[in-house]
């Protein structure tokens, strides 16, 4: 009997940390392959003129580091070269610039940029709910309905702005 019990708790034990070691590694190659990105890009961006995607790539990974002046400086370049080459989707880099100006409470700021999001793609979910998170935080909460109620128009079963927006209807009535 107490073997057996033996064999399982090193049973789980062993379980436990293959799944820690598998997570581990993981990571490991994830940051690797960051890393590397981020290395490559720079490398190149400091030699040449890059495009839209390079610009953009990089400055989200500036952006996930929490350097945030150099990550704004590589949105508008992306955004500068979005229209010199004529890319049409440039609703994604309106939308990183606005995040940036959002973390840094720059609220006006991140606002004017989701909305060229949404100029950009009036259909952008994210869009929708990162303005409508913006104008939350500035306290205009009948905006920010609006903006998630939008959201709602065109994905039903956006989580997000399913509970914003319930919550801000309590809020409203109240």
């Amino acid at each position: 009997m107490d073997n057996s019990l033996a064999v399982v708790y090193l049973s789980v034990l062993v379980v436990i940390l293959t799944i820690a070691a598998v997570s581990v590694f993981r990571q490991i190659f994830k940051t690797r392959k960051i890393e590397g990105s981020f290395a490559r890009l720079r490398k190149k961006l400091e030699k040449e003129k890059g495009t839209t995607q390079e610009y953009y790539e990089l400055g989200s990974i500036y952006s996930d580091k929490k350097m945030y002046s150099q990550a704004i400086l590589l949105f508008q370049k992306a955004i500068k070269a979005a229209q010199e080459e004529g890319e049409e989707n440039i609703a994604p880099i309106y939308n990183g610039l606005g995040y940036i100006y959002f973390i840094q409470e720059q609220y006006d700021l991140a606002i004017r940029q989701y909305k060229e999001a949404l100029k950009a793609k009036p259909d952008y979910v994210t869009g929708l709910n990162n303005l409508g998170h913006a104008y939350e935080k500035k306290k205009l909460t009948t905006q920010a309905l609006q903006s998630y109620e939008e959201a709602l128009k065109l994905a039903p079963n956006n989580p997000i702005a399913k509970r914003r927006a319930e919550s801000l209807r309590r809020l409203v009535s109240a």
